[in-house]
């Protein structure tokens, strides 16, 4: 299987992605033939050498000789749907988009159906974009995982004046993505950046298991005290259909407190996002029944964790160990019932599906709102038409 790893030690910008890509062997005549049936006029895609830090990468720049155009969410999403893009990457494309349209939705207060994008709607960042789906498609890349984040700080200029870095938009695409900040002053990710990862990264952190086929690298326009690069390695991967991340398992034995108090803990936990938390009854020295208290969290929510446990619980002290993941890919959604709609979680393994497991909150909403069985509403979303991912 053909992996990508994005290793993000300078951030990560639309035109970062397309430049490592280009570095990687996607021709800019290809991507400038393929993009042509989006219809868009008055561009032409610059690709340069750059060095950053003496490194050389591929610098690949958008120049946009038309007036500057304003465009909404569905505007962006005819021009793709109309185009004679493949499947895979109009696919791909559109997936980004709404990603970028909800996450400018929630900071606007409004619908992403209704998003008008100023900076993001631009020529420029269309076609690093579609240029991204288009490119990964030609190179092969079945699969994309990429490095814990590097973000700057300060402020950015936009519309709507100075905002701080990251930008409120990006920081909503980021939620749940592993981050870190070295205090570099600017604006290492972007939307764009932000978006193309939350779109198609399937884990954060360490690098896959692999043999490394070739490295690109992407050019930013900046210059810091690191080289502003972003790079994108590509190799083989054994096939194993699953999806894979690191996560943290952090344990602690408790044997001298109320009981009661572990489904307050719970609660607790729930909340500040572990991935999943459970007791395990143990014998500690001298033969004392006591609690195992284990709950797996990612790398960004592990201070929160520790917070909780060390203020709710009595343990003095917990282990954390780094362990490894092996998952089916996950896809939340609402399916139509006769009960009305109902969120579910399907599972599926190289595009199949293995599980389908209805949200309970979801499921025990509708049952009371209709006074039917919970057991009824379950198995309604159980059989109802899923579809196609």
């Amino acid at each position: 299987m053909k992996v990508a790893f994005f290793d993000c030690f300078s951030g990560i910008s639309g035109d970062m992605v397309l430049g490592a890509l280009v570095d990687l062997g996607v021709e800019p005549g290809f991507l400038e033939s393929e993009l042509a049936s989006l219809g868009l006029e008055g561009y032409k895609i610059r690709h340069d050498r750059a060095v950053r830090r003496g490194i050389s990468g591929s610098k690949v720049k958008v120049e946009d000789t038309a007036c500057r155009v304003e465009r909404s969410y569905k505007d962006i999403v005819g021009l793709i749907e109309g185009s004679r893009l493949s499947s895979g990457a109009k696919t791909t494309g559109l997936k980004i988009f709404k990603n970028l349209a909800i996450a400018e939705g929630k900071i606007h207060g409004m619908d992403h159906g209704e998003v008008s994008f100023h900076e993001i709607g631009g020529t420029d960042s269309i076609i690093d974009i579609v240029g991204t789906a288009v490119s990964l498609e030609k190179l092969g890349i079945e699969r994309v995982y990429s490095s814990k984040v590097h973000v700057g700080r300060g402020f950015v200029e936009c519309r709507h004046g100075k905002l701080p870095a990251p930008a409120p938009a990006t920081l909503e695409l980021l939620e749940g993505i592993p981050v870190y900040s070295t205090g570099i002053e600017g604006e290492l990710v972007t939307p764009t950046g932000a978006a193309i990862l939350k779109s198609v990264s399937r884990g954060f952190g360490n690098m896959p298991e692999m043999k490394i086929g070739r490295v690109g690298y992407g050019a930013g326009d900046k210059d810091y005290n690191i080289p502003n690069l972003l790079r994108v390695v590509i190799g083989e991967a054994s096939v194993s259909g699953y999806d894979a991340d690191r996560v943290f398992l952090v344990e602690t034995n408790i044997d001298d407190m109320n009981p009661e108090f572990f489904g307050h803990i719970f609660s607790l936990l729930e909340k500040e996002g572990c991935l999943d938390v459970f007791m395990t009854p143990v014998y500690m020295k001298k033969n004392r029944p006591a609690t195992l208290l284990s709950v797996l969290a990612g790398p960004e929510k592990l201070d929160n964790i520790l917070s909780v446990i060390f203020s709710e619980t009595t343990s003095i002290g917990v282990r954390i160990r780094e362990v490894e993941r092996r998952k089916l890919s996950r896809q939340k959604i609402s399916v139509m019932t006769e009960f009305g709609e109902i969120e579910v979680k399907v599972s599926r393994m190289d595009g199949e599906i293995k599980n389908i497991a209805p949200e309970y909150e979801s499921c025990r909403k509708i049952a009371l709102e209709k006074s039917v069985p919970l057991k009824d509403v379950c198995d309604a979303a159980k059989k109802a038409d899923i579809p196609v991912k």
